[in-house]
């Protein structure tokens, strides 16, 4: 194991900039930061190109360090600097990008598209949740926040192992879904929006969700199947967008049960 002890240093460096979308794409690498997504990695089969741990616990973690292709041991302050962690658990991986811009061969199962979705946070609970719902995948569209930044990795909490992450043009997602009379459904607070608790979509569908504040784009909401809004019976205006998509990808995956 190399001993790294300078902010100054290349590999460092690289790491840090790995915390913008533009380097992750051009190194095709990202940061995975404390033992939660370390592990949920190891246990998908995912190679470990580079462990990076102060000599603690690496020390207390032995088996890491034989799984990883190169092993980096550094100080606190390295580990600090890297991540955007306040209390680091030091302990951080670097492993491949996915290719997210494939085309998987036929669609099939139970699919969430994210319109304009712009908060970390969101973005990766609805992965999350997507993934203990049964969803095969996430597709988010232009100017929705990157599957692969810092504060969506953390939110995600290692689920990107377990569905398809994708990005892409939702226009010519939606086409293909219809294409194999599979249906889309939209979101939005309309009296002409149908109540999700009344349909049935069947093993193959997709839901898509809008952005925070404005909802899902005219256009798409023009191209749906059905377009779907949660009754609420108490004086709240809205739903935050995360919890929402939670509500509806239970309820309309729940014939898989």
């Amino acid at each position: 194991m190399e001993e790294l002890t300078s902010v100054h240093n290349q590999h460092v460096k690289n790491w840090k900039k790995l915390q913008t979308k533009k380097f992750r794409r051009q190194r095709g690498e990202y940061l995975l930061d404390g033992w939660h997504l370390v592990n949920e990695a190891v246990k998908a089969g995912i190679l470990l190109r580079q462990l990076i741990g102060t000599a603690d616990q690496l020390t207390a973690h032995r088996e890491l360090v034989d799984r990883a292709a190169e092993a980096y041991v550094v100080t606190p302050e390295i580990m600090q600097h890297i991540t955007e962690t306040v209390t680091p658990q030091g302990i951080a991986a670097i492993v491949d990008l996915p290719d997210a811009h494939r085309v998987p061969a036929n669609i099939q199962g139970a699919w969430l598209l994210l319109d304009r979705v712009q908060d970390p946070g969101n973005v990766g609970t609805m992965v999350r949740t997507a993934d203990a719902a049964g969803f095969a995948g996430v597709v988010v569209g232009n100017r929705s926040a990157d599957l692969f930044g810092p504060k969506v990795v953390r939110s995600m909490q290692g689920s990107q192992f377990h569905l398809t992450l994708l990005e892409g043009d939702l226009h010519k997602w939606v086409q293909d879904f219809k294409r194999i009379g599979a249906p889309v459904y939209g979101t939005q607070l309309n009296p002409a929006a149908q109540n999700f608790r009344k349909v049935h979509p069947g093993p193959t569908f997709a839901l898509i969700m809008g952005n925070e504040g404005q909802g899902m784009a005219a256009d798409l909401l023009a191209e749906t199947t059905t377009n779907l809004y949660i009754p609420m019976r108490g004086d709240a205006e809205s739903l935050n967008v995360a919890v929402s998509a939670g509500i509806l990808m239970f309820q309309l995956n729940q014939e898989l049960d």
